[in-house]
Order: C-alpha cells, then structure tokens, then sequence
C-alpha cells in the first residue's frame, strides 16, 4: 500500500493542490477556517494567539476574545494536522496579486512580530489577504455560519 503522509502532509492532497509560494492556503476549522500564506518548501505563515494558544489542528481558530496575535513561520502539516486544506486564491478575480518574491519577502518579514488582531476586522484571513494582495478582504466574517462560531464564542 503506497504510504500516504509525507513528513506529515496527506500527500494525495498535496499533490492534487500543488500549493506554490504565495498561495493563499484555507485550513477547514470546526465552525471556521484559518488561512495561511504558502511561502514554499513546506511552510506556510500564518497568525497564531499571542499567548500560544492556537497554530495546530489542536486548536479550533484564534479565540474570539484575542486581541494581539504573533507571526509564525511553521510546516503546513502542522498547522493544518489532520484538518482540510486546500489552496484558495478566489480574491484573484477582484484583486492584482503581488509579485511572489514581495509576498514571500513581505510574509518572512512579519515572522515573530506581534500585531494588533480582531476577529472582524483584522483577522488570519485579513492578514493572508494583505500579503497576496495589498488591500485586506475576509468574507467569512461575512457568513452566518461564522456569526454564529462567534456569538457561541463569547456568549451571546
């Protein structure tokens, strides 16, 4: 039986999606999703709780009450687990993405700083979104879907 992990990715899955630096990469989370910037090599940069609380497919998203989240640099099959990914770059049709080597440049910059985050206005999804394209975007703040995720979250 071929072996299908490859140093922790479901290679299937990999092989299908072909992620290419500056992708856009939508991890599938309970009742949300956490996006990523796929800078190559297996890694991706993505934004994590400041207190450490989240960044594996141990955690299900960014507590809703998070105020300030930290840059990490971090395999995809990691950050993914056992959730689905897949490559996501839809905002290309309303947005010019960068030129790669400033997304990558730009996404590397941003590895262990500490930045300002809201689960409505400035999310992953927000910071995935600034990186490819400038402008931040998220839609899934937009879903009732995600409402809900967030007034369960905090207690409404």
């Amino acid at each position: 039986m071929a072996q299908l992990f490859y140093d922790g990715i479901h290679w299937p899955t990999y092989v299908l999606q072909r992620p290419k630096p500056g992708d856009q990469i939508e991890i599938s989370r309970l009742g949300s999703r956490h996006w990523a910037i796929y800078v190559g090599d297996g890694y991706v940069v993505h934004l994590t709780a400041a207190d450490g609380s989240t960044g594996s497919f141990f955690s299900i998203s960014l507590p809703a009450d998070t105020k300030k989240a930290v840059v990490k640099k971090e395999k995809l099959s990691y950050v993914a687990g056992i959730s689905d990914w897949k490559v996501n770059n839809k905002k290309d049709r309303k947005y010019k993405a960068r030129p790669v080597s400033k997304i990558i440049s730009t996404a590397n910059e941003y590895v262990g700083m500490e930045i300002d985050y809201n689960v409505a206005t400035k999310n992953c999804e927000h910071f995935v979104a600034e990186l490819r394209y400038g402008p931040s975007d998220s839609r899934q703040v937009e879903e009732p879907s995600f409402l809900n995720w967030i007034a369960d979250q905090i207690g409404w």
